[in-house]
């Protein structure tokens, strides 16, 4: 397993090994030795799975308690997957890094506590899987808008308007909106 930093050192980037042959393939997605050993200390409570159609953008979602660590990979089709570092005491702040996570690549993200994470369908459809180090807290809950300004984030998007996206999200806060409430938690 290969697991390496990103531009955000905290964000890092598993490729795991691929056995394959003819009859199929098989990797390693979890080993807790190996995540402590790159840096990644954490304990899993909950693991999600969710599906979409091309074009969906979720995110960018994060709880302002109970912050939840992602361990993020597709497993049919493919997304451009996105972490921002909310965290006000640090140095890569209000930063972003993004990667393509597809059934091809087997590549896994891991996103930290603290950071706000969302991903868009770049294929007809993708199967997300992700394993979380804290519960989902909906009252907690909070996004950022996925095309604040200040971010800059390359989405990669011709046409806004054939995004789907949830109510929630396009009615999302700015960064900057949202500053009181991550200075208070993070």
């Amino acid at each position: 397993m290969k697991i390496t930093e990103t531009r955000i050192p905290d964000v890092k980037l598993i490729e795991p090994k691929v056995f394959g042959d003819e009859r199929g393939f098989f990797m390693e997605t979890w080993n807790e030795n190996a995540f402590r050993e790159a840096g990644i200390d954490a304990t899993f409570v909950q693991d999600n799975h969710s599906r979409s159609v091309k074009n969906t953008l979720r995110g960018l979602h994060y709880q302002i308690k109970q912050p939840q660590g992602k361990l993020v990979r597709v497993t049919r089709g493919e997304v451009f997957d996105v972490a921002v570092d909310l965290r006000t005491s640090s140095p890569t702040f209000g930063q972003w890094v993004g990667e393509i996570l597809s059934e091809d690549n087997n590549r896994m993200l891991w996103v930290p506590p603290g950071f706000a994470h969302g991903f868009l369908v770049t294929s007809e459809t993708a199967d997300f899987q992700y394993k979380c180090t804290d519960i989902y807290a909906p009252e907690h809950e909070r996004s950022i808008l996925w095309e604040d300004a200040s971010l800059n984030i390359n989405w990669g998007v011709v046409s806004p308007e054939e995004l789907l996206m949830s109510e929630k999200d396009r009615e999302a806060q700015s960064l900057e909106q949202a500053m009181a409430e991550l200075k208070e938690h993070y």
